[in-house]
C-alpha cells in the first residue's frame, strides 16, 4: 500500500463513503442519487424529487444545484474554482512528505484541466485547443467514416453483437488513438486502463477500487513516458508530438493532458453512442422519422444529450464567501452541479422528459460544461456520435435488443457496460455516409 494512495483515498473518498453510507439508511434523496443502484439505474426521478425542493438544497457536505439557469451561471462565474477540495486537511509535513510522490497522472488531480483555475488553466489548455478547431474537428471526418465502416463491417450479418464492446467503445478509441499517436495494437490495453480509471470521477468509491484505478494510472503513465521521448525523437503528425516538439509543457504535464485527452475524448462519446443506440431503438418512431429525414441526424444528438448526459454532474468550490439564488455559501463551500439536472429543467425545456429529435432548443443543454472549462472535444463528440449512429441503423435496419442492456457501476460518467442486440440483416450496397 503506497502512503500517497492510502491517504488520497482518506480525504477524497473514504471518509465521505462513510457519510453516504449513513444518509443512505437515513434515505437521504443525494446519497441516494449518488451512491446506490437506484441513482445508476434511474437518476432522474431522483433528482426531480431533489429539484423540487427548489433553490440550491443543502446535503452535508455539500450544496446542490439542478435548475438550468444557476448551474449554467455557476459555470461560469470565476468566483467558483473547479473541482472539490479533499474532505479533510492534511498536516503540512504529510503534505511535503507527499509532495515528493505524486500519485501518476489522472483527470482528476492536478495538472488536469478539469481541476485547475486560471492561469494554470490557461496556460494547459492553450496549446491543446488547436487540435479541437471546427476546422481541425472537419478534417477527421474521412477518417471517422473510414473507422465507421470498418467497424461495421466487423459485425455479424444478421447475428448476435454487444455493441458497447464491438462498436461503441471501438469508434472513439481508434480516433483519439490516432491523435495522440498511438498504434492501433494498443486500443484494447487503453480501453482497459479506461475501465479501471473512470471511477476516479466518482466520489466515495472504495479502496479496491481506488487502488485498480491508481495502479492502472501507474501503467498508463510509464506507457506514455515512453510514448513522448519516442516522439521527441521521431514526432509524427498527431497532437501530442506538437506539444512535445513545441516545449511548453514538462513532461509530467504532457502526460497529464494526454490522460485527460484519452479520458474526455473517449467516455463522454462511447457513452453517447450508447445511450443513442438505447433511446432510438426505445422509441421507434423518432427513428422511423431520421430514415426519412436524415438531416435531423445533428439535432437527435443533441437531444440524446440533453435528455441522457454522458456526464452527469460536476462540482465546484466557491473561492470567496458569496450569495446565489438567495443562498449565502462561505469560502471554501462545495457545489454539485447537476448537468442531468439541468437539462431536464422545465423552465428551459417543454415537457423535458420527452424525447424529441426536433425540439428547437436541444442545443441549449449543458451535457458539454459551459464557461472555461467547456469541453474542449465537444464538437469531435458530436460528429463521432452522428455518423456512427446514423451509418449504424443504415447497414443494419432491423437492429433489436436481445437483452436488458447492462449499466456500468459509476455515477458521473453514465452510460452501458454490455449491449446485447441482434443484428438483423445487412443491407448490401449500401453507400458510405459522405
Amino acid at each position: 500500500m503506497k502512503p500517497q494512495y492510502a491517504y488520497r483515498w482518506v480525504n477524497n473518498h473514504g471518509v465521505i463513503r462513510l457519510f453516504k453510507k449513513a444518509l443512505i439508511r437515513r434515505g437521504d434523496v443525494f446519497a441516494r442519487l449518488n451512491c446506490s443502484a437506484e441513482g445508476i439505474e434511474n437518476p432522474y426521478a431522483l433528482i426531480e424529487e431533489m429539484r423540487g425542493t427548489g433553490g440550491l438544497p443543502r446535503t452535508f457536505p455539500v450544496w446542490t444545484a439542478f435548475d438550468h439557469e444557476m448551474v449554467r451561471d455557476i459555470l461560469r462565474d470565476n468566483r467558483f474554482g473547479a473541482g472539490v477540495p479533499t474532505v479533510l486537511g492534511m498536516p503540512r509535513l504529510v503534505r511535503r512528505l507527499l509532495a515528493r510522490r505524486p500519485v501518476p497522472p489522472n483527470p482528476v488531480d492536478a495538472p488536469s484541466m478539469l481541476v485547475i483555475d486560471q492561469p494554470e488553466h490557461t496556460r494547459m489548455r492553450k496549446p491543446v485547443t488547436a487540435a479541437f478547431t471546427p476546422r481541425a474537428v472537419a478534417r477527421l471526418s474521412d477518417r471517422i467514416e473510414t473507422v465507421t465502416e470498418e467497424l461495421l463491417a466487423a459485425l455479424p450479418d444478421d447475428g448476435p453483437a454487444d455493441l458497447m464492446a464491438q462498436y461503441a467503445a471501438q469508434v472513439p478509441i481508434a480516433i483519439i488513438s490516432e491523435m495522440l499517436g498511438f498504434p492501433d495494437s494498443d486500443r484494447e490495453m487503453f480501453l482497459h486502463w479506461g475501465d479501471d480509471i473512470s471511477p476516479l470521477f466518482d466520489i466515495g468509491i472504495s479502496w479496491q477500487t481506488h487502488q485498480r484505478a491508481m495502479e492502472s494510472s501507474e501503467r498508463l503513465h510509464r506507457y506514455l513516458l515512453e510514448h513522448v521521448e519516442r516522439l521527441r525523437v521521431e514526432p509524427g503528425d498527431d497532437i501530442l508530438s506538437s506539444l512535445v516538439t513545441a516545449g511548453d509543457l514538462s513532461t509530467y504535464e504532457l502526460c497529464a493532458s494526454a490522460t485527460l485527452l484519452m479520458a474526455a475524448g473517449f467516455e463522454t462519446t462511447v457513452n453517447l453512442i450508447g445511450k443513442g443506440v438505447i433511446w432510438l431503438l426505445r422509441h421507434p418512431d423518432q427513428l422511423d422519422r431520421l430514415r426519412v429525414e436524415p438531416e435531423l441526424w445533428p439535432n437527435a444528438v443533441e437531444e440524446i444529450l440533453r435528455i441522457d448526459p454522458p456526464v452527469q454532474t460536476t462540482g465546484r468550490t466557491t473561492r470567496t464567501t458569496l450569495e446565489i439564488g438567495g443562498t449565502r455559501l462561505h469560502k471554501g463551500s462545495i457545489v454539485m452541479l447537476s448537468l442531468a439536472g439541468a437539462n431536464r429543467d422545465p423552465a428551459v425545456f417543454t415537457d423535458p422528459d420527452r424525447f424529441d429529435i426536433t425540439r428547437e432548443n436541444a442545443k441549449n443543454h449543458l451535457s458539454f460544461s459551459s464557461g472555461i472549462h467547456v469541453c474542449l472535444g465537444a464538437g469531435l463528440a458530436r460528429m463521432e456520435a452522428v455518423h456512427a449512429l446514423r451509418a449504424l441503423f443504415e447497414a443494419f435496419p432491423d437492429l433489436r435488443l436481445t437483452d436488458p442492456p447492462t449499466r456500468r457501476p459509476l455515477f458521473t460518467l453514465h452510460g452501458y457496460k454490455h449491449l446485447p442486440v441482434h443484428t438483423g440483416p445487412r443491407v448490401r450496397g449500401r453507400q458510405p455516409i459522405g
